[in-house]
This record gives C-alpha cells, structure tokens and sequence, in this order.
C-alpha cells in the first residue's frame, strides 16, 4: 500500500474536490446492455464520499428519495443485471468469508471477531469494476497484442475436481462437476443442506481451482488469455493503482494505446518483461501468506485472552483426526484423537464414507459434521504461542 497521505488524501476521491483520474466511461440501456465505452484522462468533482453500509442504507430507506439516492438505486439495479448475466454465462463465486477484526483504539488488540457482511453495495462497485476491466484488457490487447499485462485463470480440469466429488459422494451429496456452472448449480440446489454447509463447500471447491496469475499476451496463446472464474475471454487488473503495481502497469499501457503518452521500453523487452510479471505473481503469493499470518496472530492474541467454546464442521477426515472450521472465527484447525503413526489406533477410518469409528462403540465422525470444540492458546515454546482446538 501507498502511504496514507497518499491513499486517503492526495490519490482519493474526496466530496466536493475535484481530482484527477483515468476513466472508463460506460452507457447502458435501463436494462443493463451497451451503448458506447470511452477511456479518457478526466477531471472529477465527487458530491459526497459513502462508505458501503452507508450508501446500502440509503439504498434500503424508501422514505428517503434525492437525486444521489436515485442514482445509487439505478447503479445497483443495473448492477444486479450484469452480475446475473455474468453467472448465466458460467461465472461463479466460490468466496470465502473475509475476516473483520474489531480492534481497541489504544493497545490495537482485537476485542471481537467477525465476518465482513456482504451487501449489494459492495457487489454493486465490484461489478462496474469487473466491467471496467474487462474492456481495458480488450483495448490494451488491441494495440499491444504481444505485451499487454493480463489476468487469467486456466480451467481446473476433472483430475483436480475429483477429490471434492469423491468427499461429496461419500456423504451423499450428488455434485456434478461437468463446468463451473453445474458444480456451482449443483451445490445450491442440494436438498437438505443448510447455508452454512453450502457455504463451506462453496469453499472447498474454490480450492480445487487452478491459481489466477498475471501473464503477457505474448507468452500466452489466445485461447489461454480466458479467466475460468469469471468466464470472460479477457480481464486485467486496472482499478486499483493505489494497492497493485500491476494496475499501474495496465495504467501505462492505456495511456500508451491512447497516444497520450509513450510505451515504456521496458514493455519491449521481453526478458525485462519476464522479470516483471514473475515479481508480480512472487509478491501476490507473499500478500497471500501475509494476509493469512496477520490473521492468525490476531486470532492468537484474541483468544489467548478469551479461550472458548464455539461450533465447528468437519471438513477434512484424517486417521488420527480430523480437521474442522470454525465459521465465527474463518479459522481452521486439527482435531486429534490419537497420536499419529501410534499403533494399536482406537479410531477405525473408512475412506469411502469418510467417517472415523471409534473401536468397540457406536462413537463415530464424519465429513460435514458439526462438532462442538474449545479454542485456546498454548506455548510450544518461548515466543511460539499456537491455537490449539480440542473437540468437546
């Protein structure tokens, strides 16, 4: 991330400020189809500056009617049009839950976990920005057909999705794992299955999935340029320069493809071009990792203070345990019943079912279930506290 000064201040849009950006200008129909696109270095002067649960209420209280209000109502409606159309083309959307951590002001301790909610403000800019995208990765290509910044995902093939169909049919889910739209289709219309656990292998199956990297056009043939997620032909990265590198890389090739400035020779040079993207999709993975290592030391101190109970469901059967999600907390953990690699086990593993026996008693776990567990902290050693769950 850029400094702040920079984020919230000079490069952010403020109310009543005019500031300069770089546009996609996109005319719709009232029943979401195209009529014209425009790029173009620009001028904006924002009325006001909402966040997404604020402009979500004022979307939602029918008392209210202004002209900011009725131009967020006609945004999302359109909105909800395109992302429809996105899914009835064979998008999908696998997300897992993102992780909202209720800080305190003074020592930056975490005092309560959560999940971000999800709202049709926030799905409302992601699809004008999914829009914007698409198209500059169409110009880009256009003009620079060999050295033009893409982000595609390869198609998971049936080898990849087979664990995740095996695991369903051995708890009696029927999946059906032909495209991404029937796995998709076919976990939402499972009968008898709550949210929660349509949700969690909504989640399993995002990690059958090929990885989304960034490569040139020129390294790709065209039929690779294509990102399985979204089911579009082309797509790049240009909507958040203020936190991607690669956007100002899309940035540069935009502006190139409109003449209003050069193509930096460093495009041209397909080694210095290698260098490039391999740090890209290096640095995307480091973001990764420290995103989930953030995560999990706030976990740590939160419940190094606050051990509990909380709900959990199986999502992996191993011969000595099994591994459970907490939904409260989108954390992950081993539940141990034996020690592994111990002979003489108690625990009986039946991998066709996916269940674990325990010897001698009607005492068994199996794949999806929801178990009661207890969350604490313990030391492994000096300055290596470590969650520990144990099953209840």
């Amino acid at each position: 991330m850029l400094p702040k000064i920079l984020i919230e201040g000079i490069c952010s849009l403020q109310p009543c400020v005019e500031r300069f950006t770089f546009s996609f200008i996109l005319t719709l129909t009232p029943d979401a189809n195209i009529v014209s696109t425009r790029f173009t270095k620009s001028t904006i002067k924002s009325c006001a500056a909402l966040s997404y649960v604020e402009a979500q209420a004022l979307m939602d209280d029918s008392r209210k009617i202004d002209p900011l209000i009725t131009d967020l109502r006609n945004l999302n409606s359109l909105a909800k049009l395109m992302r429809q159309r996105r899914f009835d083309g064979g998008a999908f959307t696998f997300n897992s839950t993102e992780v909202k951590f209720q800080m305190d002001t003074e020592t930056r301790d975490p005092l309560d976990i959560g999940n971000y909610p999800i709202i049709e403000a926030s799905q409302m800019i992601e699809e004008f920005m999914l829009a914007c995208n698409f198209f500059v990765a169409k110009k880009i290509l256009k003009h620079f057909p060999s050295c033009s910044l893409l982000r595609h995902q390869p198609a998971p093939t049936k080898e990849m999705l087979e664990p995740l169909h095996r695991m369903a049919t051995a708890v009696g889910l029927d999946l059906d794992i032909s495209s991404p739209k029937a796995l998709m289709d076919s976990i939402d219309h499972v009968v008898g299955v709550d949210p929660n656990c349509k949700k969690q292998m909504k989640i399993l199956a995002t990690r059958c999935m090929t990885k989304v990297i960034y490569s040139w056009s020129g390294d790709m043939k065209p039929t690779e340029f294509h990102h399985f997620g979204l089911a579009a032909p082309l797509y790049t990265h240009f909507t958040s320069p203020m936190r991607r590198y690669a956007d100002i890389i899309v940035h540069r090739l935009l502006a190139a493809a409109l003449e209003i400035s050069e193509l930096p020779e460093n495009f041209l040079d397909s080694l210095r071009r290698t260098e490039i993207v391999n740090n890209l999709n290096f640095q995307q993975i480091n973001a990764k990792m420290a995103s989930r290592a953030s995560i999990y030391l706030h976990n740590v101190i939160y419940f190094k203070k606050r051990p509990m109970d909380a709900e959990a469901r199986i999502i992996k059967i191993k011969p000595y345990g099994f591994i459970v999600f907490v939904p409260r907390f989108d954390i992950e953990g081993l539940i141990c019943l034996t020690s592994r690699g111990s002979k003489g086990e108690e625990w009986i593993l039946d991998e066709a079912h996916q269940r674990l026996s325990k010897k001698g008693t009607n005492i068994s776990y199996c794949l999806l279930q929801m178990v009661r567990i207890h969350v604490k902290v313990v030391e492994r050693g000096p300055y290596r506290p470590k969650l520990q769950f144990t099953l209840i």
